[in-house]
Order: structure tokens, then sequence, then C-alpha cells
């Protein structure tokens, strides 16, 4: 039982569960990147350079036999994803950059001063008091 415990509270900790949203957000922004590139980006580069897809670049290593498939290099693909890594990178360095800079800022905001105890308002009354008996 202490093991299921163990797992139990490290599978509950902040951390764990805040990686899991983070995977799986993600996970759903590495499919919108893809579409991206896939649907919006790479067309208009390739018509620019002279109507070629992308996703289509290969060459053939091997063409197909009956039975047998064609044994191709597509490094058209291999582009779209570098160009989806790229993407995401930026994305991440530019979310990673924006929240330094706000715990820099909130790091550098003065601390509000800590507010008096009840013994130091007990203290300044008793030295206000005797101020005014001279």
């Amino acid at each position: 039982m202490p093991m299921l415990k163990d797992f139990k509270d490290f599978a509950m900790r902040g951390n764990v569960l805040d990686m899991a949203v983070g995977i799986i957000i993600g996970g759903a922004f590495g499919k919108i990147i893809s579409s991206l590139v896939t649907d919006v980006i790479m067309p208009p580069i390739g018509l620019a350079m002279g109507g070629v897809d992308f996703s289509n670049l290969m060459v053939t290593l091997k063409k197909a036999e009956e039975t047998k498939p064609a044994v191709a290099l597509r490094y058209g693909v291999f582009i779209n994803t570098v160009i989806d890594f790229i993407i995401v990178a930026f994305a991440i360095f530019m979310m990673v950059r924006i929240i330094s800079g706000m715990k820099r800022k909130q790091a550098q905001a003065p601390a509000a001063p800590p507010q008096p105890t009840n013994e130091e308002l007990l203290l300044k009354e008793i030295r206000d008091i005797l101020k005014n008996q001279k």
C-alpha cells in the first residue's frame, strides 16, 4: 500500500497536473500549426516557386512492383515538418519570453512594507502617550 500512496502523491502534485495539461494543449497546438503550414503557408510558397506542391516532392529510390509499394525519400514532407517545428519553437520561445518578462517585473516591484504587529502598535501608543505627558 505505501507504493500506491506514493504514486497518488506523485500524480496529484501540481507540477504533474500542469505538465499533463501542457502536453494535451501542446498536442492540439501542434495539429493547428501543422494545418497552418500545410494548408496556408506552403501553398503560396509553392505557387511562388512555380506551382510546386511540397508534400509531393520526393526522390524515388525503387519503383513500385506488383505487390510492393515504391521506396521514396519524401523530402517535401520533411520540409513541411521542419517549418512546423520552427513555428512551434518560435511560439514557445515567445511565451517563455513573455512569462520571464512578467516574472522580472514582479520581482523588481518593491514589496509593500509588512503590517506592524499588535505589540508594535501598542508600543507606538505608549510612546505617543508619554510624549503628550511632557
